[in-house]
């Protein structure tokens, strides 16, 4: 695939990259997951499953090479609940659902629940820990908490001065990343309880992510360029900016996922875009769009979720209930 071309930037002695004109590549193939749109959505470290909450069908778990929905994920039999939030254990053999209030553990093997639990407050976010022991759960009443799926009960609870609306866990579940409305991004150390770092950005916080080596975690505030910062020091390392002119557009992450070996980054965003970066200088290596059931329509599709899929593509899971594959 042909790279674009790139225009480099030097901010402030870091470096931003800007694409030069290019409106994205089409995906190479694509799947539609629902009737209307969804509301959540995610995708396995894998790549090999994804969770949604459609509109009209509720929750359902899909395997994502076959195109095969496996199980209808609803929290009360016979009817299509409201899942507002989805997430996958890093190991991907449990995924939670979530309405605003509830939250159901599912076996990914046996589609069958496996905990049911009320949370503390209204969830806006969720992340699991391996084998689904623990999830963390951002919540609208200023708080992440660390909540024991199999017993019941918060281990711990990270504060904000704002609506926590982005959450996400290191892939042994020792390390939190949490992003708010009052503008920062957390790191937390979950065993104690510790605030390691906390950083200010210019707007909400869309979206947080760490890489599986914990080493560098991604965040991104509303209609704001992206940033990666070094886990050890608060630093920043790179900004990341999907700009098609010399003058920053407005852009909303809302999703991002590092590959396994922390050395790409893949984002989401609100108008329709997937780009793959370099996370240790802000490069962007590819930039694609996602497929639109209208393709004249007014409405741009937000990307929900992305992912590695498991013979090398790339995955971006829209809000209109299409999940794309790019190359």
């Amino acid at each position: 695939m042909l790279r674009m071309r790139l225009k480099m930037l030097i901010t402030g002695g870091l470096t931003m990259v800007l694409a030069a004109c290019s409106p994205g590549d089409p995906p190479v193939d694509w799947q539609n997951y629902a009737t209307l749109g969804l509301y959540s959505a995610a995708i396995s470290n894998d790549g090999r499953y994804a969770v949604i909450g459609a509109q009209e069908e509720g929750g359902s778990l899909w395997e994502i090479d076959t195109g095969e929905r496996l199980y209808d994920w609803n929290h009360q039999k016979g009817s299509r609940s409201l899942i507002a939030k989805t997430a996958f254990s890093p190991e991907g053999e449990f995924a939670v659902t979530a309405n605003q209030q509830n939250l159901v553990l599912w076996h990914t093997t046996t589609g069958k629940p496996e905990w049911f639990w009320s949370s503390p407050g209204e969830i806006l976010a969720i992340a699991l820990t391996p084998q689904g022991r623990f999830a963390l759960l951002g919540l609208a009443n200023h708080t992440a908490v660390f909540f024991d799926i199999v017993n019941g009960g918060i281990q711990r609870t990270f504060r904000h001065s704002g609506r926590v609306r982005s959450v996400a866990l290191s892939k042994d579940g020792k390390t939190a990343i949490t992003g708010a409305d009052d503008f920062t991004t957390s790191l937390w150390d979950v065993a104690s309880g510790k605030l390691l770092h906390r950083l200010t950005l210019k707007n909400i916080i869309d979206t947080v992510a760490i890489s599986d080596d914990s080493q560098t975690a991604f965040s991104a505030s509303s209609l704001d360029k992206g940033m990666v910062w070094d886990v050890a020091s608060g630093q920043v390392i790179a900004y990341i900016s999907g700009d098609e002119s010399f003058y920053q557009k407005r852009i909303s992450y809302l999703s991002a996922k590092f590959s396994a070996d922390g050395s790409e980054l893949l984002t989401g965003t609100s108008s329709g875009s997937v780009q793959l970066w370099d996370p240790q200088d802000g490069t962007m290596l590819e930039h694609w769009k996602v497929h639109k059931k209208d393709p004249y329509g007014p409405n741009s599709v937000s990307v929900l979720a992305v992912g590695f899929g498991s013979s090398g593509y790339y995955i971006g899971l829209g809000s209109n209930g299409v999940i794309n594959e790019f190359e």
